[in-house]
């Protein structure tokens, strides 16, 4: 019986909750203009930043009329000019019957704003006027015109801080969905480029704009990206990691299947690649579908300079990828199982460094390990003036202490500070992350099995990425399964006029150009006169 009791009330409160969320879907706007404002007031509880400006329209026979808003979301100066004063003034000279028709028609007709749409219930005129428009209600009417006067405060366009480059555009993707997706019209000027959105979440009904480009992006794809979108069922949506997590292939993996990027080169170019674009109002990282493992081992900076300087630092990313994943691993299995691998001379210098150190390889490599990803978080966490300094002297402080203590042996200092260093050269932080996690998996199995259990692990983890699909793409591609067109722009980098396909597994087949050679530029002889 209490059992029962409990349930019923988890469902009475479920259902409560329900009727409060959806209270406002199910009215219609009457014809009175004095119900319509008590019921916005009732619904959103006389909140302060609610603006209702009541006014009549016209000379002789006014007609009542009010302005609906919220402070701080919309262009007040755009409401005066192209609302306000054209309907006192200009609707005066107007010419128009008594039919209620025509007479809303000759209202709708002089409002100057650029986009207006036509509202018969509540719910559009919530999402209109919460998302920065400006609602126009009528007595005499049971509808309303909802004007868009987006406006706010707002961050400008700035550099990225998290894909910096040397080579290349400054801006990056602000919190504004409008301004993001205009980022990406300056640079895809093709009325093949899709943008569609919706609003997720029952409170918050945020704004999501999928982008795509007709004829590159598989159908297949996009209705998939479609079908997990709709299923989403939840309050709140206040940043692109809800839907990350909501819509990805694999949730129990390290490595991310979802590509994201402050940087609108870098969505503009997955976007000629085939791939579809989620942009969600509210945060500057953009989603990107589907992602492979070589898709994170990129820059956007590869693309701007010669692709030998392009294919020299990703041969230099992907050492760096194997020495933060194995470095330690490898110093612990070598000085407790193999021994003999190394030179005598090397094997005698290490033995007498750790002569008075009291904890095995593994436990250095842990305490050493733990401390820097404090010190590392810490740094992040502190104010910008003093977090790299805090970072770095603590790291250096700590391990100079280490060692004069007899805690720890240099070499594992010089391990894991080669590690760290190594990691960051990883472009992005979401799998620079994942490779922190791993290396803490490849110590155990070197500190149990040696040489052994690390060869265990890199099977393992070698299968776990080829059984990995983001949105029906082989993680591995294009290496499993093999491409021969794909190895062109994966650890290698060609010249542009070699790259003449795009991922096969992601897009339809379409050509990026027509020619597999470089222009024939002869130089021309300078004329005389």
């Amino acid at each position: 019986m209490p059992f029962l009791f409990f349930k019923k009330g988890n469902n009475y409160k479920k259902k409560q909750l329900d009727n409060i969320l959806n209270n406002d879907t199910s009215a219609k706007i009457d014809s009175s203009l004095n119900k319509n404002i008590s019921k916005i007031k009732e619904d959103n509880g006389n909140s302060s930043d609610l603006v209702i400006r009541q006014f009549v329209i016209g000379d002789k026979q006014g007609t009542k009329a009010a302005l609906v808003y919220i402070d701080g979301l919309v262009k007040e100066q755009r409401i005066e000019d192209y609302i306000m004063e054209n309907l006192i003034f200009d609707i005066r000279q107007k010419e128009t019957d008594n039919s209620n028709q025509n007479l809303f028609n000759s209202i709708k007709s002089v409002l100057t704003i650029g986009h207006t749409t036509d509202c018969s219930d509540f719910t559009q005129v919530y999402h209109s006027i919460f998302a920065g428009g400006t609602a126009l209600f009528i007595d005499g009417f049971n509808k309303s015109i909802a004007a868009g006067t987006y406006g706010g405060e707002k961050r400008a366009v700035e550099e990225p801080s998290s894909e910096t480059v040397i080579r290349g555009p400054r801006d990056g993707f602000t919190e504004s969905i409008t301004t993001n997706t205009s980022l990406i019209r300056r640079r895809i000027k093709s009325k093949r480029l899709r943008v569609e959105q919706k609003q997720i979440g029952k409170v918050t009904n945020t704004k999501v704009a999928v982008l795509y480009i007709d004829g590159l992006a598989k159908q297949k794809v996009v209705d998939e990206v479609y079908q997990r979108l709709d299923r989403i069922d939840i309050d709140a949506i206040l940043e692109s990691g809800y839907i990350e997590e909501l819509i990805q292939d694999d949730p129990y993996t390290p490595f991310p299947t979802i590509y994201y990027s402050e940087r609108p080169d870098s969505i503009a170019a997955g976007l000629l690649e085939g791939r579809i674009a989620i942009i969600v109002d509210g945060t500057p990282f953009v989603l990107l579908v589907p992602a492979i493992l070589t898709q994170f081992m990129q820059s956007a900076e590869d693309y701007y300079q010669r692709s030998d300087i392009g294919t020299m630092i990703r041969i230099l990313r992907y050492t760096s990828f194997m020495i933060a994943l194995l470095a330690p691993s490898f110093y612990i299995a070598i000085t407790t199982f193999h021994q003999e691998i190394l030179p005598t001379t090397l094997i005698i210098s290490l033995a007498a460094q750790r002569e008075g150190t009291p904890f095995p390889a593994i436990v250095e490599a842990f305490i050493m390990e733990v401390t820097f990803e404090i010190l590392r978080e810490a740094g992040v966490r502190m104010p910008r003036a003093v977090g790299n300094a805090i970072s770095i002297v603590g790291a250096l402080v700590l391990g100079e202490a280490a060692v004069q203590a007899g805690i720890v042996s240099p070499t594992m200092v010089i391990i894991v500070s080669i590690t760290a260093i190594t990691n960051f050269v990883i472009p992005h932080f979401n799998l620079a992350i994942a490779i922190r996690m791993l290396r803490f998996g490849f110590m155990f199995l070197a500190g149990a099995f040696g040489l052994y259990g690390i060869l265990i692990g890199i099977i393992a983890m070698i299968l776990h990425l080829c059984s990995l699909r983001s949105f029906g793409v082989p993680y591995l591609t294009p290496f499993a399964p093999l491409q021969a067109t794909g190895q062109e722009d994966s650890i290698l980098r060609a010249p542009v006029w070699k790259q003449r396909t795009r991922p096969q597994l992601i897009n339809n087949p379409e050509t990026r150009q027509r020619s597999d050679k470089p222009a024939d530029l002869k130089p021309t002889k300078p004329t005389r006169k």
